[in-house]
């Protein structure tokens, strides 16, 4: 089986959801919504490390939260967050030990990933090298010009919504973030930057359950999916 580290981003603000606390940080029922993310990795067998990249500010509460699920878990670490996404994931990449085969990139707030689609991604990820979790669009996609002029409708049969975990081998997702460095290049996803340098990913369906908590909304909708898990 291969080892599993997971990168959890966590410096995100707190202005779409009207709050001044980082929206990682909102409690959602019983706990904090990083702590459900925590608590989904830390269960699954061939996890082996989780390091959440946060502002200095937070890291005694994250250590709390850490503790908590370290028995779990053979290593877990905290470390300071970038000025971009990409720069916080580049400081968590240099804590993952040798030891792992694949690394795991998974938003804060999507606290209600499957055990079943993590194994998954490492199975494709094993194979070819990275794997996403996405879900296919839905809704019809416009490509506007700068004065949100419609330039042109793209078949939507081959749009995919980008979610996370995005999972890769250690040395490919190591040597992408290296080119993206070297370049100057930020990309909107980690998929992005391994596919820069050639790499193949894999697009694994997922669960629209697997929302990212963004707004007020979502956060209402989280609740109703654990007062839903609640019944089961």
């Amino acid at each position: 089986m291969s080892k599993l580290a997971v990168i959890i981003p966590a410096a995100g603000s707190g202005s779409r959801m009207g709050t001044r606390i980082p929206k990682p940080f909102i409690q959602l029922k019983d706990a904090s919504i990083l702590e459900h993310t925590i608590r989904a990795f830390a269960q699954v067998d061939n996890v082996k490390e989780i390091v959440v990249a946060t502002s200095e500010e937070w890291f005694e509460h994250i250590d709390r939260i850490l503790e908590k699920y370290a028995s779990q878990v053979n290593r877990v670490g905290i470390v300071e967050g970038g000025s971009e996404r990409q720069h916080s994931i580049y400081n968590a990449l240099q804590k993952i030990s040798s030891k792992i085969d694949l690394v795991a990139v998974h938003d804060a707030v999507r606290p209600f990933i499957s055990e079943q689609l993590i194994n998954e991604c490492c199975e494709a990820a094993s194979n070819v090298g990275g794997a996403i979790v996405a879900v296919p669009a839905k809704d019809t996609i416009k490509k506007v010009n700068s004065e949100n002029t419609i330039l042109e409708t793209p078949d939507r049969s081959n749009l995919w919504q980008a979610q996370t975990p995005q999972i890769f081998q250690r040395q490919l997702l190591i040597r992408a973030y290296e080119h993206a460095n070297r370049d100057k290049f930020l990309g909107t996803d980690d998929a992005s930057l391994v596919e820069r340098i050639g790499g193949s990913v894999k697009v694994i369906e997922g669960d629209r359950r697997n929302l990212k908590i963004t707004y007020p909304i979502d956060l209402k909708v989280a609740e109703l999916i654990l007062d839903e898990r609640g019944r089961i």
